[in-house]
């Protein structure tokens, strides 16, 4: 079966739903959602995608995989549904933010807003079972997601890769085009926020890199309202 993104990425991506690898994902996501707790509901599990087509997407900013407490993940890297406590490691992006732009955190963590600009918020897992942080590394979807970062990777438009941690800084050899922009540093959890990721301001180097390429700057801010 087909999926349906509702933009550019059905072009794109069009020949990938019908490899066996994505056969055989999908037919063991039909038994994990039937038989297990899997975050986020199948019907967000491509909301990434949906917000950001191809032709629009201004900045990558890649995570592993979707939180799996209940009722965190949305379909969005690093952000959780409205209602639902701030995970520590958006609490420490929206630290640097403030560091950096002088934006105050917002009340919730749902990073909507940052999608509908052209930032693409990508797992490289796009599911995963409940209370089973990694539980579906393997099972697909980073063959899927690394084409996604590839073809990003290679357009002729200049886009910028936001890389926190290993994991995500192991992506970048699929940046192709020497004129994105690639910023790497340690990743925004407690555990290795204080190595280089506070203080690394990437939101202002996002935003100048934008405009010297001649695209509009990413307004950052969160309200409360939205």
């Amino acid at each position: 079966m087909t999926v349906q993104i509702g933009n550019d990425w059905d072009e794109i991506l069009a020949d990938e739903w019908q490899k066996p690898y994505y056969q055989e994902l999908r037919t063991l996501l039909i038994e994990e959602y039937r038989h297990y707790r899997v975050y986020p509901p199948a019907d967000h599990i491509f909301d990434a995608l949906k917000y950001v087509p191809f032709k629009d997407c201004k900045v990558v900013i890649l995570g592993q995989d979707p939180y799996h407490g209940p009722k965190q993940a949305n379909g969005l890297s690093f952000s959780v549904q409205k209602g639902v406590p701030i995970p520590p490691s958006l609490q420490n992006i929206y630290k640097e933010l403030e560091e950096d732009l002088g934006i105050s955190p917002p009340k919730h963590g749902d990073l909507t807003v940052w999608a509908q600009q052209g930032v693409l918020l990508l797992n490289a897992s796009l599911t995963v079972r409940a209370h089973a942080a990694n539980s579906h590394a393997n099972i697909g979807w980073q063959v899927l997601t690394d084409r996604i970062i590839r073809e990003l990777g290679r357009r002729d438009k200049p886009l910028a890769f936001l890389l926190w941690g290993r994991f995500a800084q192991s992506k970048a050899r699929y940046v192709t085009n020497p004129s994105s922009l690639v910023l790497s540093s340690a990743h925004p959890s407690p555990l290795s926020v204080y190595r280089g990721f506070f203080g690394s301001r990437p939101f202002s180097k996002i935003n100048r890199f934008l405009e010297e390429v001649g695209q509009d700057p990413v307004d950052w801010r969160i309200p409360d309202d939205e």
